[in-house]
């Protein structure tokens, strides 16, 4: 199967996943603006503790989240696609938010901690198209597998050689400022359509 077509499939599981807990979430990606909609209801359970390392190399854990609404993602540094062109939308995304977007927190969670030390992750997070102040986590594999499982996020190594790659789901969480999940937006909604579904949310609390 074609690695694009993998990712794709990685992302749609989270849908199944979360709907086998009895949540009901429904993220559509179709190409027009109506289509692009996410919807959700009741309290799904995503999210969580974890404990992790950011790209300062402090130990962080779930209370990281609180006090201010975050966009949580997983990824990696070597990723050729899906990871930057995702950092750049949600830089756009803030942008179109104007004042409100300086309220929310950008979270990177690698999914390659072998190679994404917090040294990786801090040169990484400098590239200017991306959200200023993001944060990027790290740490063993156990710790990146419970962040992973909390959120329901799937990911796998690819190749065993030096070149290797992950895949893993596409999906952004966001997380309102009591650290509880509010909705899952679909990384293919494009900055104006996730600006509208982000302020929607953050205008309900």
């Amino acid at each position: 199967m074609p690695r694009g077509r993998i990712l794709l499939f990685a992302a749609a599981c989270i849908g199944v996943a979360l709907a086998l807990a009895m949540v009901t979430i429904i993220v559509v990606g179709g190409r027009s603006s109506e289509s692009n909609a996410v919807v959700s209801t009741g309290q799904p359970d995503v999210g969580g503790p974890f404990q992790l390392v950011n790209q300062d190399g402090q130990a962080v854990d779930q209370s990281l989240l609180e006090g201010r609404w975050n966009l949580v993602f997983f990824g990696f540094t070597y990723c050729p696609d899906y990871c930057p062109t995702t950092l750049t939308a949600l830089k756009a995304t803030l942008d179109r938010l104007g004042p409100r977007g300086e309220d929310i927190q950008v979270v990177l969670v690698s999914v390659d901690p072998a190679r994404d030390t917090p040294q990786a992750l801090k040169d990484y997070l400098s590239n200017e198209a991306f959200p200023a102040g993001t944060v990027g986590l790290t740490g063993t594999e156990a710790q990146v597998a419970e962040a992973a499982r909390a959120y329901r996020a799937l990911y796998e190594k690819v190749g065993e050689d030096e070149y290797y790659t992950m895949n893993h789901t596409l999906t952004v969480y966001l997380m309102g400022p009591d650290g509880r999940f509010r909705q899952a937006l679909s990384h293919d909604l494009g900055p104006e359509r996730m600006a509208e579904v982000i302020q929607r949310a953050m205008s309900r609390g």
